[in-house]
């Protein structure tokens, strides 16, 4: 059973997004066309108007909601249970014997297989 999706219309949220865009926009534009300016420079603008559009991403509701989602998720991840270094060796040691052995297998029949074929090919 799925929750409906409330869709939310903000005006303000497509303009944000759209000067978004038109700030990574920008900064790749200047970047490409300001070469008299250091590298250093270009890259510090870049990184700020790249700053400055994910700070104005973040504003609208679908950011908000991705800061949401990554709260939920971290919460999550405390509630992990992660194995101990034994059993993540023992598990490890499994998948190796595992791997071999149907290597090994895939190996055989494949030399019986090319076998075979070459005794019906002469």
């Amino acid at each position: 059973m799925t929750t409906p999706v409330e869709t939310v219309r903000d005006p303000l949220n497509k303009v944000k997004w759209l000067l978004a865009m038109v700030l990574l926009a920008s900064a790749t534009v200047l970047s490409r066309y300001l070469p008299e300016l250091s590298s250093i420079m270009r890259l510090l603008m870049m990184l700020g108007l790249g700053a400055v559009a994910l700070a104005l991403v973040f504003t609208t509701s679908q950011g908000r909601s991705f800061i949401d989602l990554l709260r939920q998720a971290q919460v999550e991840v405390r509630k992990v249970v992660w194995p101990t270094r034994s059993e993540t060796t023992q598990t490890t040691l499994i998948v190796l014997v595992v791997v071999l052995i149907m290597s090994l297998l895939l190996w055989g029949m494949d030399s019986l297989f090319g076998l075979a074929i070459s005794a019906v090919i002469g």
